[in-house]
């Protein structure tokens, strides 16, 4: 038997969602981080990498300043930090502080990059599309960078890396136990 849903309330269908950390600078400096699982490629040529915020955050603020972002891929060990980035506000809240996640310089951008991270998409603003109450912000990526023992043949190495997905309601999961299956 189907239960009917409420029209809004149905996004947690499309979960579970990869949750990444995004870093963002401020006109100091100072980084900011946000959780999101909102986020998507877009294109191959040229490379464009979208991430969906609310234009309510203090990250949307500093990346619509900044034009840039860093896509930071975390492993399941960092669930807590992903909760706590994803829960206060970086307009009272030093969130690199408060993790203890550290920052290495990008290739590319003045906006750093999480160590901790397995792999990050270095991007430039490109485009801001307002979309109801969520704006996607589309980066041109300029850099990519990942952990040497994180992929093999372009394959995340799930026996090696556990991605950090999120499943909806404050709730996390990772693939540790999944098998990839090459056809």
């Amino acid at each position: 038997m189907k239960i009917e849903g409420t029209v809004g309330k149905y996004y947690h269908y499309a979960f579970p969602m990869q949750t990444v950390l995004v870093t963002c600078n401020d006109t100091e400096g100072t980084t900011n981080i946000i959780t999101l699982a909102w986020h998507t490629p877009i294109s191959r040529q040229p490379p464009l990498y979208g991430i969906s915020v609310s234009p309510k955050r203090h990250s949307f603020e500093l990346i619509e300043h900044s034009r840039e972002f860093v896509v930071n891929f975390l492993p399941y060990s960092l669930v807590e930090a992903a909760q706590f980035c994803g829960t206060h506000s970086g307009r009272s809240t030093d969130k690199v502080c408060q993790t203890g996640l550290t920052l290495q310089p990008s290739k590319m951008l003045s906006t750093p990059r999480i160590t901790e991270a397995y792999a990050h998409l270095e991007c430039t603003l490109v485009q801001n599309i307002e979309l109801g109450d969520h704006h996607l912000l589309v980066g041109k990526v300029v850099a990519v960078s990942a952990n040497d023992d994180a992929f093999k043949d372009e394959l995340l190495r799930t026996d090696h890396i556990h991605p950090l997905y999120y499943i909806g309601d404050n709730s996390y999961t990772t693939l540790d136990r999944a098998k990839p299956r090459t056809f």
